[in-house]
């Protein structure tokens, strides 16, 4: 697709244990704005760590250029995990070499600060459990968390999540954070732990909390000076299809979607709020 100064190309970099296929329906909606798409696909890196994928969307992106000719800036979306692969790119690998080739940041349901439902997967009173309830929802029958890199990576107080945050947040970059929350407390909406999401800190352990989408609470995701924005807008959405606003449908929903675009086609779209300090849910 032909890119135009007024239009830049949007990178979607997919989550943990997900494959391109979940950005279908925005893709179709993105094509339709003319905005061309380059989708990273990283389902194929079993066993790679973060800096390993980090790097190989750097040679991604490379790659599209020379084929494109396309020199400018590009737009990352990013879902879950993906987010931090893309922070750690331009954070960590190019904190100071990549200036004016990233106009923003725009993650879905991202675990910035590290993963809660990582931890729990290695707690040993509950880890067990967890699992098992996710079998065929999250994990496959045989995961095994001591086994698998990027969970082990995405504990929070790992080495990977230590050497994100002391890198910190680029100035030139806007940083945009699209969540939900079970506003209705419906336990539809992610029936798998009714309705809530557990979240996790290493100052005061477990607790529950509406205020995420059954994987990734709220207290994972936010970072200072980021923009955020909370869905539904109108909590009344849930009373139809509470479950289109749990973690795995976000690349899907079309409150997520129209609120993508609107970032994507004019950046100067304020989000519902900033983050000024570390948040923690209550």
């Amino acid at each position: 697709m032909y890119v135009s100064a007024e239009r830049y190309p949007v990178v979607l970099v997919h989550g943990w244990k997900s494959h391109p296929g979940v950005w279908k329906r925005l893709i179709s909606r993105l094509e339709e704005q003319d905005l061309a798409v380059w989708s990273f696909d990283h389902a194929v890196m079993s066993g790679a760590s973060t800096s390993e994928i980090a790097g190989a969307l750097q040679d991604y992106i490379a790659e599209q250029r020379d084929h494109s000719g396309y020199g400018g800036p590009v737009d990352l979306v990013c879902h879950c995990m993906g987010t931090c692969i893309a922070r750690y790119m331009i954070e960590v690998m190019n904190s100071h070499t990549m200036e004016g080739e990233i106009r923003q940041l725009i993650g879905l349901g991202p675990p910035n600060n590290g993963s809660s439902i990582a931890e729990l997967f290695n707690d040993s009173c509950m880890g067990d459990d967890i699992i098992r309830k996710l079998h065929g929802v999250f994990v496959q029958p045989g995961f095994d968390p001591a086994e698998d890199v990027i969970v082990q990576e995405f504990r929070p107080g790992s080495a990977m999540m230590k050497e994100l945050a002391s890198a910190g947040l680029r100035k030139d970059i806007p940083y945009r954070i699209l969540l939900t929350e079970n506003r209705t407390q419906t336990p539809e909406f992610f029936r798998w732990f009714h309705g809530k999401t557990w979240a996790f800190s290493i100052e005061s352990g477990w607790k529950q909390t509406y205020h995420g989408d059954g994987i990734v609470p709220h207290s994972d995701s936010f970072l200072p000076g980021a923009g955020f924005d909370i869905l539904p807008a109108d909590p009344r959405t849930l009373e139809g299809n509470p479950e289109q606003y749990c973690h795995f449908m976000l690349p899907k929903n079309e409150e997520i979607i129209r609120k993508v675009i609107d970032y994507l086609t004019d950046p100067q779209t304020q989000p519902q709020e900033y983050c000024t300090s570390p948040v923690v849910d209550s």
